[in-house]
């Protein structure tokens, strides 16, 4: 049996005689009692009895209308929600953001959830390159990402570029003026990320651009850990501005670095020339309205 059939035998039940039903259908008699008949050669039961003018429900009949009606039922559901799933209205939104995170994302997720309730997200923390190969692997949807990074088959929308900071402990006192890369590079740095990737490389491109020679004690990409460490007066840090709108509240010092050179730009990415869902769409167009 098929869905077409659920609902030829549902017509047939409600409206009691053959030509009611195939009316109601807007197709002809014949093929509609051949419907009948072959769905009780197919479940091996009797399922409508003529009592005089009209059919009635034998016991087996009055099982599969039950489940015609749910069967049916769902069906029409399913149709309605595969087009507000197309619409936008539900679905699930995967979401990559860059360890640093994106100051604006709660805010953004926040109008989104306004204009669309029923969605449901999935938001995967990493380093920007390993977010660029989620995308491309299709694990992910969109992604928040710093860069320079490599964005072949990847569209991308510019959020934002920040400057960096020198941050030390209160126990430092820092000059009036913004720091310089000369003076930070004598102090003992733990870098945040790890070598090679993100803000750690650029950084360190920073300092090599001007040939100097940074005292790096460590690396940290525990961002809660690195201020702690910075706090305690163990060692001293570059990050991105983000960084301290998110983390607010450590006994720290703040100057912004001269060199402007070292900024990092922000940007929201996804792959290019495949299918993204509506809710992702809806999203985008969002950022777009507020951020470019």
């Amino acid at each position: 049996m098929d869905i077409r059939q659920l609902r030829y035998f549902i017509a047939i039940v409600e409206e009691r005689k053959i030509s009611a039903a195939a009316e109601r259908l807007h197709i002809s008699q014949p093929p509609l009692s051949q419907q009948l008949k072959s769905m009780e050669e197919e479940l091996g039961s009797k399922l409508v009895e003529r009592s005089g003018k009209f059919l009635e429900l034998t016991e087996p009949g009055k099982t599969l209308y039950k489940y015609a009606l749910k069967m049916t039922q769902l069906m029409e559901e399913a149709k309605m929600e595969v087009k507000e799933v197309e619409n936008g209205v539900n679905g699930r939104l995967t979401i990559g953001i860059n360890t640093f995170s994106v100051a604006e994302l709660p805010e953004l997720l926040q109008h989104f959830q306004q204009q669309y309730p029923n969605i449901t997200y999935k938001i995967q923390q990493n380093e920007s390159s390993h977010l660029c190969r989620l995308v491309r692997e299709r694990k992910v949807e969109l992604a928040f990402i710093r860069l320079p990074l490599d964005l072949e088959n990847l569209s991308v929308l510019y959020l934002y570029t920040e400057p960096f900071y020198f941050i030390t402990s209160k126990n430092q006192k820092p000059s009036d003026h913004e720091a310089t890369l000369d003076e930070i590079q004598n102090y003992p740095l733990i870098l945040p990320s790890t070598e090679g990737l993100g803000v750690h490389y650029l950084i360190s491109e920073a300092f090599s651009k001007l040939n100097l020679q940074p005292n790096i004690i460590g690396e940290c990409s525990d961002i809660t850990l690195l201020m702690n460490l910075v706090s305690s007066d163990f060692g001293a840090s570059i990050v991105p501005e983000t960084l301290l709108k998110l983390h607010k509240g450590y006994p720290i010092h703040a100057q912004k670095i001269s060199n402007t050179s070292l900024n990092a730009s922000v940007g929201l990415i996804w792959l290019k020339n495949h299918y993204l869902s509506k809710a992702a769409h809806n999203f985008v167009d969002l950022f777009r309205s507020r951020f470019c």
